[in-house]
């Protein structure tokens, strides 16, 4: 007899996942209810802060979770595993915006004003240009790290590099922000 939906509740990711793969719909109710906002909330940012692609992208995610459902392994985390297909599939979500760009002139958004401050509002637009100007892998990690506040093993294990280089690539990263943000050097939050 299978159990009922409360005792979903107490199962962990992978448990709920090995339903999953034999097909029931009520593990993968639950396994969306934990991570269906986590990762559109990670898409959002990764991708230019573009609710609809963001929600596409969910979507896709949660689909490739069902469709492949028998590719995870019980030795993994599936925390890490679903945050490296997030992870990837903005990597070819970059490729794509690339290739496009080639092509067509693109517009950068417009970023929300701040009246109340006009210092911070320029603060938040120059980081929102600095993170957007970053390669695909240095966004990565800040909006792991900063944004989703992951810790260092996990970023570790959903970038698949060493704990040692997450460091020292976020050692470089804040470096190399702290100096493109030095204009702002007088305001209390600068890096």
């Amino acid at each position: 007899m299978e159990p009922s939906r409360p005792t979903y509740k107490t199962l962990s990711d992978e448990a709920l996942l090995s339903f999953l793969q034999k097909g029931n719909a009520m593990a993968f109710d639950e396994l969306y209810g934990r991570y269906g906002q986590k990762i559109f909330s990670y898409f959002f940012r990764m991708l230019w802060k573009d609710k609809e692609l963001a929600e596409d992208m969910t979507q896709d995610l949660f689909m490739k979770l069902i469709r492949h459902a028998q590719n995870f392994s019980a030795d993994r985390n599936f925390f890490t595993w679903v945050y490296s297909i997030a992870n990837n599939m903005c990597k070819n979500e970059y490729r794509k915006k690339e290739v496009r760009a080639r092509h067509h002139q693109l517009q950068k958004p417009q970023l929300a004003t701040d009246a109340v401050n006009p210092d911070m509002r320029r603060f938040r637009e120059a980081v929102h240009h600095c993170t957007n100007e970053l390669a695909e892998e240095k966004k990565a990690l800040y909006i792991l790290r900063f944004q989703e506040n992951l810790t260092v093993p996990d970023i570790s294990k959903i970038l698949n590099i060493a704990e040692g280089t997450v460091k020292s690539r976020i050692f470089y990263l804040l470096k190399e922000m702290k100096e493109k943000l030095k204009e702002f050097e007088t305001l209390s939050i600068y890096p």
